[in-house]
């Protein structure tokens, strides 16, 4: 439908095969956007921009000089940016006392101080007072933001983090043209919870928090990415639960989790 045509589109975290990165620049191209897509793993990148057409550029969004030369490498590529996708993330499971300063710091790096310093390379290409037409800045969160997961507490506070400062930033740069909105998956099957898949009994856990009555897919994410970077988005500061309604329910804890896998394997 080119719901998106004539849009620049850059897509960090999309270094690996089929993750969510991937499947929302997919869903961009198919829409009509111009898309860069960056990660830290080249052969990956390379390989989807063969496949797609799509621009591709090295970035670690731990390193703030390289967020920089992303966003001037999106403008040399593109010559500009007005939708800007963060979709990176580390999936962080370990016990609240177990977890360590040198984790904590890693976490915070990469889903509070990275995307922090993303959206900043951003705003200084896309807002009208830097010489931008503004656009779409978009988070991945998580509905753990929101709602318990044990064993999750690092991943979960750096995301209800981010949500916050996208609501600054859609406060202070929506007079900059600049739209600033999360989307919040629950468990999706990604390559990220691929090993997870394949624990008999574990996805089964999960199935009664979602009164729509399954797993989310990453085209679930890209649909509403979509929808938060076209112009027909008149929505600033939110975050779009996007996962079958989970937040009206709730996760299960560990030891339901430890009994449906128990079932599924003739244990219980």
């Amino acid at each position: 439908m080119a719901r998106l045509a004539g849009r620049k589109a850059v897509v960090l975290g999309a270094g690996s095969p089929g993750n969510m990165g991937q499947i929302i620049a997919r869903r961009f191209l198919a829409e009509g956007a111009e898309v860069l897509v960056a990660g830290r793993k080249a052969p990956p990148l390379a390989a989807f921009a063969a496949d797609t057409g799509a621009a591709h550029a090295l970035c670690d969004i731990t390193d703030e000089a390289s967020l920089a030369a992303l966003a001037d490498a999106a403008m040399d590529a593109m010559g500009g940016i007005d939708i800007a996708v963060n979709a990176t993330g580390w999936g962080l499971l370990k016990p609240f006392l177990d977890t360590s300063r040198d984790e904590l710091e890693t976490m915070t790096a990469l889903q509070f101080i990275g995307p922090y310093q993303f959206y900043q390379a951003m705003i200084r290409k896309m807002g009208t007072a830097h010489g931008g037409r503004g656009g779409s800045i978009i988070q991945i969160s998580s509905a753990t933001a929101t709602i318990m997961l044990n064993d999750h507490a690092a991943y979960m506070g750096t995301k209800a983090g981010t949500d916050h400062v996208i609501r600054c930033v859609a406060h202070e740069f929506g007079k900059e043209g600049i739209r600033a909105n999360s989307i919040s998956p629950g468990l999706t099957d990604t390559p990220m919870t691929a090993e997870a898949k394949t624990v008999p009994g574990l996805f089964e856990a999960f199935l009664p928090g979602y009164p729509l009555g399954r797993i989310g897919s990453p085209d679930d994410i890209a649909a509403a990415a979509v929808f938060l970077a076209s112009n027909e988005c008149f929505m600033s500061g939110e975050n779009l639960q996007v996962n079958g309604g989970l937040t009206l329910r709730r996760n299960p804890t560990n030891d339901e989790i430890a009994a449906s896998v128990a079932k599924a394997t003739g244990q219980a």
